[in-house]
């Protein structure tokens, strides 16, 4: 799982925009947003990058505290 979704919103930035950024059609950045389908990790990284977190803050850990 993924906080993708949630980084956009806090950081204001549409869909649209990482699409293009990334080279991807809107359809799959909608499906890693909507946790239906899963980035490889070098996308993962390249979404982290593009909107400048450490890619720890997107991805949901798995484990309680």
């Amino acid at each position: 799982m993924n906080r993708i979704k949630e980084v956009l919103e806090e950081k204001g930035i549409k869909q649209t925009w990482l699409a293009e950024q990334l080279g991807k059609s809107y359809n799959m950045v909608n499906a890693y947003v909507q946790n239906r389908q899963q980035p490889r990790l070098e996308i993962l990284y390249a979404i982290a990058n593009l909107l400048d977190i450490d890619v720890k803050d997107l991805i949901i850990s798995n484990k309680e505290n």
